[in-house]
Order: structure tokens, then C-alpha cells, then sequence
């Protein structure tokens, strides 16, 4: 037996399982929000490339906007389970995923916008997330969200004709991340509670 089975058992006693330890709990967690982030912005690049602009309130708003509204949110997640080294690399491989899974002037636009947006995500939020988490992706979020609009839209489409619901639709997909966030922690102090 070796010792970590031998750990176990004193703690569990025998005849029962152990469940996963908080750190494999912490690194399941971490893999999934990751893969949730790089999932949001080959999302977002491929309806950009063969998804038509929906219009919807009489604004133009790009196929691939929701999905990187919510991998604003999804990056600062990967900031709390990760910290700045796993941004960076989350970062760099949104980047490289962009310039593979794009036409290649969505492609330089997403890599411009991405990467500023990302980076001036990062430090709004990394400023405030100690004050208070919810407040700091509202705000991180919204500096991103303005900024990748202003760049990605003239370099992807050469008019601003798409920003007002490009920075609508981000914003939205925020707000909807923000509230499922909020909703899954107030289960989770539940159950702890239970």
C-alpha cells in the first residue's frame, strides 16, 4: 500500500472511497475554465468567418460578439484559478488560435484586439479583484470589451459600422455571465451550508 492509499484510509477509514483532494478539485477547475476561454475564442473567430452579422435592434452586430463577451469573463476566471502566468499563456494561445481559425484579416484583427483587450483586462482587473470580485470583471470586462470593439471592428470590416452592437452585445454577454457566476456561488454557499 502505498502512502498516499495509506492517507486514506486513516482519513476515510476502510470500506470507503476518497473523493478528489482540493488541489485535484483546484486543477479540474483550472483545466475547464481554460478550456472554456480558448473554446470562446475559436468560437468567436469561426462565426465571425461563416456566420452572417445578425441585426438585432437595428444594430449590426458581428456572429462572433457573445462568444467573446463571455470570454472576457471566462479570462478572469482564468486569472483567480490560474494567476498571471496562466493569463499569459491563455493570452498567447487565444492569440495563436486566432490567427489559425480566421481569415487572415479577422485573423489580424482578432490578434490586435485580442491581445490589447486582454492585457488591459488583466490589469483593471487584477487592481480590483481584491476589493471586490463581481465589481472587478464589471469593470475589466467593460475596458476590454470597449477596447477590442474599437480596434477589432475597423481592422476585420474597415468601418465602424458594427461597433455600437459589437460593444451592446459584449456587454450583454457579460451581464449573462456575471449573473450566472453570481448564481452558481450563491448555490454553492447553499450546499456548503447543507
Amino acid at each position: 500500500m502505498n502512502t498516499t492509499t495509506a492517507q486514506q484510509l486513516q482519513t476515510t477509514g476502510p470500506g470507503t472511497v476518497a473523493g478528489p483532494t482540493a488541489s485535484q478539485r483546484h486543477v479540474g477547475s483550472a483545466v475547464a475554465v481554460i478550456a472554456g476561454y480558448l473554446f470562446s475564442v475559436v468560437a468567436a473567430n469561426i462565426a465571425s468567418v461563416h456566420w452572417p452579422p445578425l441585426t438585432v435592434g437595428g444594430m449590426l452586430l458581428p456572429a462572433g460578439t457573445l462568444f467573446v463577451g463571455i470570454g472576457l469573463t471566462l479570462r478572469d476566471l482564468v486569472h483567480d484559478r490560474c494567476g498571471s502566468r496562466g493569463v499569459t499563456a491563455g493570452i498567447i494561445a487565444g492569440a495563436g488560435l486566432s490567427a489559425v481559425f480566421a481569415s487572415p484579416r479577422i485573423a489580424v484583427a482578432c490578434v490586435v484586439a485580442f491581445t490589447v483587450s486582454e492585457v488591459l483586462d488583466t490589469l483593471v482587473y487584477t487592481r480590483l479583484r481584491h476589493r471586490t470580485r463581481t465589481g472587478a470583471v464589471a469593470a475589466s470586462n467593460a475596458a476590454g470589451l470597449v477596447v477590442d470593439s474599437v480596434l477589432f471592428v475597423p481592422l476585420a470590416f474597415g468601418s465602424f459600422a458594427a461597433l455600437p452592437g459589437q460593444i451592446t452585445g459584449k456587454a450583454a454577454a457579460t451581464v449573462l455571465t456575471l449573473a450566472a457566476l453570481h448564481t452558481a456561488r450563491c448555490r454553492r454557499r447553499r450546499t456548503a451550508r447543507t
